[in-house]
């Protein structure tokens, strides 16, 4: 049992860094000034779910449940 620990804390280190990589690729969420008055949406804000930048943040919040389900995995010492 003990080398079934170690690949999935290996999966998890993977994890970790692949989610900090993506957090990093992100945009910010601010607009600058433009946002003060309500700022009109775009074409692409509508669309935003389709692009590079709607994936990285779907694959964000899927590498995040699979953070937190590991860590309590591994916090359970079954293995």
């Amino acid at each position: 049992m003990g080398a079934l620990r170690i690949i999935v804390t290996i999966v998890f280190i993977l994890i970790c860094i692949a989610l900090v990589v993506l957090v990093l690729m992100q945009e910010g969420k601010s607009a600058g000034l433009g946002s003060i008055g309500g700022a009109a949406e775009t074409f692409w804000d509508k669309n935003k779910g389709r692009s590079m930048e709607g994936m990285l943040v779907k694959l964000t919040k899927v590498l995040a449940v699979l953070f937190m389900v590991i860590a309590v995995i591994l916090n359970l010492n079954v293995f």
